[in-house]
This record gives structure tokens, sequence and C-alpha cells, in this order.
């Protein structure tokens, strides 16, 4: 699995619940358009089953298909475009279908940004949804059903389903559409695998990781697409910084990071050490922040989950003394050697476990993420290959558990402060792991089995349902 499939540009408040129903509903128009029967469309319909309907409100679910189904996708959409689009919808219930010629358009993968031609228009809005919170569908618990037809002739029908990250998968696929890394040099299914590869052949987790993505693109595509990434990060963080008042919803939770951000300018404007807490806390907050609102963030692995890794970043970039002073190539190579690692220690939970919160709770999310951040740091601070597999694992370690609790099912309450919290986290387990030699009793493969098997036992009611934990016991306001 490339760096690239595990941190892709997209928009807030859910990987999982925004991102994959519009990349489905998305695909849907491609299929149409395949299937030579786009023209011919009349009317359409969206079921929307498990967790998507149990919390799709709070995460945009609905908006986000119907975005997708006028040729949008998370990954060049204009928001404001978009937004104007509902707003027109919630009007007179038009909605626009995509549509483009034949030169212009891409397989599987169509949006505005190929050239868009007049194509059908049908009324159809959010609240004509069918949504079917208790049925679950075989494959997964985030299935979503579109149909489309021509006066009662079904012209096509597809189910799919969000598996987490923003990966979707069609009903008979036997894998997630993506990229990934077909012709790697170093294929590796377990950390086991990962580890005795990069000690055989004298390479660093994050060199093993870059030979596997050469063989895709070349070293300068893999470093400036890796450094494009981190721009969005920065960008993300800037606009964040910049909001006020209250996140979107009913639960009024006050935007933080700006306030806070004013705040330690003043107070550690040099950026002590003392501070560095407090500094990754506030990039945690704003990431997450962003995403509540909607806002362009990079998934990483997951949009619940967003903060985690630009936090511990900046961690790398500002307090590990062989980066903060040698320049910008030094800054540059720790941060392509930081996504190489956590992309590659993140792979194996894709691969092993999930990263769906809906399907094993926010440990899938906020562990990976934690798990993935102390790896990179690790990295760049200069481990062992031993000893950022053992970072790793002990970030995973104290996060199992972790249960999927969204108040109102919005991704705010405990989502946010929860990215601050799995931050630190990978920073301490850093920490122990460059104290010790890279022995260890637990290894990283049998934290992502115990986090499978956890996340298999764990009651539905703690995943991305907003039936248990402090979905329920906390009041909305």
């Amino acid at each position: 699995m490339s760096v690239f499939d595990l941190f892709s540009i997209g928009i807030g408040p859910s990987s999982s619940h925004t991102v994959g129903p519009m990349r489905a509903t998305n695909r849907f128009v491609a299929e149409l358009i395949d299937e030579g029967v786009f023209e011919s469309v009349d009317r359409v319909h969206i079921d929307l089953y498990g967790s998507l309907a149990a919390t799709g409100a709070g995460h945009g679910t609905m908006s986000a298909a119907l975005k997708g189904l006028c040729g949008f996708v998370p990954e060049t959409i204009s928001i404001a475009d978009a937004d104007l689009m509902m707003e027109r919808n919630q009007v007179d219930g038009t909605l626009p279908l995509a549509g483009f010629s034949s030169a212009t358009y891409e397989k599987g993968a169509p949006s505005r940004d190929q050239g868009l031609v007049e194509g059908p228009v049908v009324n159809y809005k959010e609240s004509d949804m069918t949504l079917r919170p208790l049925t679950i569908l075989p494959r997964h618990t985030n299935g979503i059903k579109v149909a489309a037809f021509a006066g009662e002739k079904v012209l096509l029908e597809r189910t799919y389903f969000s598996i987490g990250g923003g990966f979707i998968i069609e009903e008979n696929e036997e894998a997630a559409s993506g990229g990934g890394l077909d012709h790697a040099p170093y294929p590796f299914g377990s950390a086991e695998e990962m580890v005795d590869m990069a000690n055989s052949n004298g390479l660093t987790i994050a060199q093993l990781k870059m030979e596997n993505e050469k063989s895709e693109r070349s070293e300068q595509e893999v470093r400036e697409g890796i450094l494009a990434i981190r721009q969005v990060m920065r960008e993300c963080i800037g606009s964040s910084l910049s909001r006020v008042g209250y996140l979107p919803g009913n639960l009024k939770v006050r935007c933080r990071a700006g306030q806070w951000h004013r705040d330690l300018m003043e107070e550690d404007s040099g950026k002590s050490m003392e501070m560095a807490t407090d500094w990754v806390n506030l990039i945690a907050l704003a990431v997450n922040e962003e995403n509540a609102f909607g806002g362009r963030v990079v998934t990483a692995p997951t949009n619940g989950a967003a903060g985690i890794i630009p936090a511990v970043l900046h961690y790398a970039l500002n307090y590990v003394p062989s980066v903060r002073s040698h320049g910008q190539k030094a800054q540059d190579d720790a941060i392509v050697d930081f996504f190489l690692a956590a992309s590659a220690v993140g792979a194996l939970y894709k691969k092993r476990a999930s990263i769906s919160g809906a399907e094993v709770g926010c440990q899938g999310e906020v562990g990976t993420a934690s798990s993935m951040a102390a790896a990179g740091l690790a990295q760049v601070m200069g481990g062992t290959v031993e000893q950022v597999e053992n970072a790793a694992e002990i970030a995973m370690e104290h996060n199992l558990g972790l249960t999927c609790d969204p108040v109102g099912g919005l991704v705010q309450i405990p989502c946010i402060e929860r990215n601050a919290m799995a931050a630190t986290k990978a920073i301490n387990a850093v920490r122990i792991a460059l104290r010790g030699d890279g022995q260890h009793r637990v290894s990283l493969d049998q934290v992502i089995e115990t986090m499978r098997q956890t996340g298999e036992d764990m009651s539905n009611r703690y995943k991305e349902t907003s039936m248990g934990g402090l979905a329920v016991n906390v009041v909305e306001c």
C-alpha cells in the first residue's frame, strides 16, 4: 500500500462517513457512464446502512453523497461551489448529475475539473434517503446502496462499503479501490517481515518503504508528493487558527485553537522544550477543529484521527535537535522519512486489522494514527529498525480498547481532545522505545492482532453508532 493511499487529501468531518460516501456515489456516476445509461436517468435513490445511517447526520454523510452524484470528489472539491449546489438543492430539490465528454472523462473518477457538460437533472434531497441504522450488511457496517432509474426501470444498482480512511469497496470486490504497489521489491505483510527485510538489506524502515514507492514513481516524485501533503496540513492548521465562535452542530463546542495559538505566541515565542506538549496539543486541536468545520484536511489515516500525525511531526521538526537547527534540507528529509515510516506501519493495520471506527472502535483510528506517528518520530530521531517497530507497538498497546462514541454523531467530543492525547502518547512511546535496545516482549504483529480481536468483540454500541458511552451519557444542549 502506497504512502499516498494512506495519506490522501479530502474534506471533513469524517473519512469513512463523508469522504467514502462521496467517492462511492461519484464512482456510481462513473459506472452509469461506463454502462451507457447515464443520459437516461430520471430518478435516483440512496439507502444508508448501519453506522452511516446511525451517525450520518452529524458526519455530513447525506450531503457528501449528493455532492458525489454531482461530480465532486474529495481531492479537488470546491467547498464553496459544493455548498452553493446544496443551498439550491434545499430550495428547489434539483440535483444536477455530473456528465462528461468522452475526451475528458477518466474512468472511475469523474470530477468537475474534467469538463462538465449538460447531464440529467433529478429531484432528490437528503430527506429522500432511506436510513437503515439497525441493518448491518454482511461486508461492513458502513453500507451505501445507490440506484438509478428511468421511470420504474432500474438502470443500475450498486452497493458500496466505506471501510475507513476514505477507502471504498464494492459489494463483489475483493480489495478496496486505490493505488497500491503491485511491483514493490520488498513486499511485507507483517511487521516481522518488514523488520527482517530492512535488516537483511541494510535499510531503515523509511528507506525500505522508499524502495517500494519507487516501483511506481521516481524518488523525486515521492518526495514532492509527500512535501505537498505536508503543505496541505500546514494550510489546514492556518485556516483553523483564523476561526472563531463555535463548531458546527448543536453541542456548542467553542473554537479554541486560535486563542490558544495567540496565547502560546506570547508565552513561548522561542519554542522552548518546556512548552513542547502545549504546541503538540495545539496542532492536534487545530487540525481537528478544521475537520469539524468540513474543511480540507489530510486523512492520516482517517479524518477523525487527522490531527495526531501533524502534531507529532511538528514535534519532530521543532524539538529534535538534529532536525531543528540544520536547515530546510534536513527538515524536508525528516518530513519524508517520517511519512514513509508511518505509512509502512499504517499499511499493516489496514491489511491485518482495520482503521475504521465503525468496525473496531476508535482504537482503529486514533490508536493506529498514534502508532504510525510513533514510528515516524522514532525514525526521525535515529531509532533502529527494532526501535521503530517497538515505538509503534507501545503506542497502540496503550490505545487498545478505545471506543468510538461521538456525542451527537459529531466528530467533536471526544474526538478533538482525543487526538491531542494520542499525539502525546506517541511521543512518550518513542521516548520509551529509544531508551531500550529494540528488544521487547510484545511484538507489533501481536498488538495489531489484539486490536483486531478487541474490535471484533466490542459491542456495536461503541463502534460509531452513538448508542453507548459518552454519546448517551452526555446530554446535547
